[in-house]
């Protein structure tokens, strides 16, 4: 494929914005090469500026779980549009949607809108330490909860791919009080807390990791988890930026049957647009601003734009669950399609794969935290890339990214996307 429109397009952000991209993932670095830039996307594919159609097995890093361009929510972001963009003043489509969310998502009774997952992540981390009282945050190696300071601290996806897990201009203040600990070893969290009795507010956890890849909870890790802030009166977060309302209606929380504390949201509850929350029971909640001491605050947050498409979206996904038994049945095909080829060839994989979530790491050894994601072998990884790219298939640019299927993907696209598997594999 031919990419002159991007990469002359490419050159000129670059002049104008660091890195000629607004996001880092974006800018190819983990995968080399010009990024590609987007014209238009219409259900699960996308159209360059070089005029090249691509099928799209990321969704704009997930929320588009319909599709691109889902004509029931485009339409009610026009007629919102029509009737004004923002007042920053509150609207009844702030508490439609608010109410959607509580009903869909288990163990929350009210729920904090704001405009994205690293401000959710970062409200939601203020909130547990306001409530009880504690300064110290443990998160896992490899999970990414946005750029906030607390939580870039081996951070996964683009902290990975850059080569900084711990940013410059994080101060050493910031950093002692966030706790680190391994993804699926209980060991690592329990030592925290005998190291640092009392002391201890929150754990921020993805349910199901995103950000080193795809990485599945161990059976008994996120129970585990439960019991130890149980027994140590501290908070659990779910960020489930990524998970929430893509694995089931109400999430990995109900997915997977353990309960949060606080839950943070994003991606799909925006219907595309950008958004974030986060939610807890309401004896949590009274502790925010204006009711109680903890601040927080945001003139856009609740945009009437962002509430339409998110109430839109939601209710769909509400009224057609089967939506998520076809998004578990393509990626399953999909997985299975790929492991067939890939052991065929006799290339060493690891495919992890939970609801319509996926990733394929290439390496022997079971991928289940960020040592052995990082233990995959990213040459592989560029070339796979690449390859599946000239033969008309969007992956995530990193290693270190999950896939998300949308359920505008056809079976056509499956065996698409799995014939240009294959025409990777014999040329590799």
């Amino acid at each position: 494929m031919l990419y002159q429109r991007s990469s002359a397009l490419f050159k000129a952000a670059q002049k104008v914005i660091p890195g000629g991209v607004n996001s880092p993932v974006r800018a190819f670095k983990a995968v080399g090469g010009t990024p590609l830039f987007v014209q238009k996307a219409k259900g699960a594919y996308l159209f360059d500026e070089d005029g090249n159609r691509l099928i799209d097995y990321i969704s704009s890093w997930g929320p588009l779980i319909l599709g691109h361009a889902f004509e029931p929510v485009i339409e009610a972001v026009k007629q919102q549009a029509d009737l004004g963009t923002s007042y920053g003043m509150p609207t009844a489509l702030e508490t439609q949607l608010a109410a959607l969310a509580v009903e869909l998502v288990p163990h929350i009774d009210q729920i904090r809108m704001v405009n994205s997952g690293t401000e959710a992540c970062m409200s939601a981390v203020r909130l547990a330490r306001g409530f009880t009282g504690r300064e110290k945050l443990i998160k896992f190696a490899g999970c990414y909860h946005g750029h906030s300071d607390a939580f870039l601290i081996q951070a996964g996806s683009g902290a990975v791919t850059f080569g900084a897990p711990s940013s410059p201009g994080v101060t050493q203040g910031t950093a002692k009080d966030t706790l680190l600990a391994d993804y699926n070893k209980l060991e690592s969290v329990a030592h925290h807390f005998d190291q640092h009795p009392e002391q201890i507010a929150a754990i921020i956890v993805e349910p199901v990791a995103g950000n080193m890849g795809c990485i599945l909870p161990q059976k008994g890790f996120l129970e585990g988890l439960r019991s130890l802030c149980d027994q140590h009166g501290a908070l659990l977060i779910f960020d489930e930026v990524m998970t929430g309302f893509r694995l089931a209606p109400g999430g990995a929380q109900a997915r997977l049957g353990v309960r949060a504390d606080i839950a943070t949201f994003g991606k799909v509850l925006g219907g595309g647009l950008p958004v974030g929350a986060f939610a807890a029971r309401e004896e949590i909640m009274a502790y925010l601003a204006p009711l109680g001491p903890v601040y927080q605050a945001g003139t856009l947050s609740g945009n009437p734009l962002a509430m339409a498409a998110g109430y839109t979206l939601l209710h769909h996904l509400k009224t057609h669950p089967e939506v998520f038994k076809r998004l578990d049945q393509k990626t399953a095909t999909l997985h299975q399609g790929m492991a067939d080829l890939l052991d065929q060839k006799g290339l060493p994989y690891q495919i992890n794969r939970l609801g319509s979530m996926l990733s394929l790491h290439f390496t022997d050894q079971p991928v289940i935290d960020f040592k052995t994601a990082t233990a995959g072998n990213n040459e592989t990884f560029k070339r796979y890339f690449h390859g599946m790219l000239d033969r008309g298939v969007y992956l995530p640019p990193s290693a270190f990214e999950s896939y998300f299927l949308n359920d505008a993907l056809s079976e056509a696209d499956i065996a698409h996307a799995l014939e240009a598997f294959n025409g990777w594999l014999s040329s590799f």
